[in-house]
């Protein structure tokens, strides 16, 4: 590869960071809105909108896994650690700040809407870390158990193993922490993978093409992993 693909390769590898963080980051803020969809009149869903900016990060990781390396994906998830603490530190501090009087946000709105949100980072972290690194995990033994082939086999079993536990995790911390009602716990958490499996069947085509064309760019052997420089 030549220094100008390299260049790119790395250009890019950091997008996904940034997309990936981004997604990480909202989901745990905008989380205490619930919605309903029954898509074709199928099934009717209640979920948080925090879900919906989620999966995204399971395909960043995936893709990355395939591209660029099992390291390259836990490192993202790393720094996606520390962003999210940082989020959970400026979200304190702007909700101990007293608000003025001609504040359009008073101090009741903002800690209402942002008072879970410590809670929320808390056991998005717990769950994503256990989730994300299993994803990691359960892809790469995948990868190298299939030398490579079978792209829709690994990317399938690694999201919806990941996302139950993902799922299964955030809500248990949660209902502990009294944010969510225990009663509404079997509900959620049927809603949240079913969801989350649908989601992650439709990525699969969007999975695919992406990997074709780093593999056309870059020429790729089907297994090939891009090395960027390791800091």
């Amino acid at each position: 590869m030549n220094l100008k693909d390299k260049l790119l390769a790395h250009k890019i590898y950091l997008n996904f960071a940034a997309i990936f963080i981004t997604a990480l980051v909202v989901s745990n803020l905008i989380f205490q809105k619930f919605f309903s969809w029954n898509p074709f009149g199928l099934y009717d869903f209640e979920l948080s909108v925090g879900i919906l900016p989620y999966p995204i990060t399971f395909l960043v990781t995936d893709l990355i896994s395939e591209i660029y390396g099992k390291r390259k994906a836990n490192k993202v998830v790393t720094a996606g650690i520390f962003a999210s603490i940082f989020a959970l530190i400026i979200i304190i501090v702007a909700d101990g700040a007293p608000a003025t009087q001609w504040s359009p946000v008073n101090n009741e709105i903002y800690h209402k809407v942002f008072g879970f949100s410590s809670i929320a980072v808390f056991s998005s972290m717990v769950a994503y870390l256990l989730a994300q690194f299993v994803d990691i995990r359960i892809y790469h033994f995948w990868k190298k158990l299939t030398k490579g082939k079978h792209l829709w086999l690994r990317n399938n079993f690694s999201t919806v193993s990941s996302q139950f536990l993902d799922t299964f995790s955030v809500l248990i911390l949660l209902c502990s922490f009294e944010v969510i009602e225990w009663n509404l716990f079997g509900k959620l958490l049927l809603n949240g993978f079913l969801f989350k499996v649908l989601i992650a069947l439709i990525d699969t085509p969007f999975l695919y093409f992406f990997v074709y064309l780093f593999r056309k760019k870059f020429n790729l052997k089907p297994g090939e992993e891009i090395q960027l420089i390791e800091a």
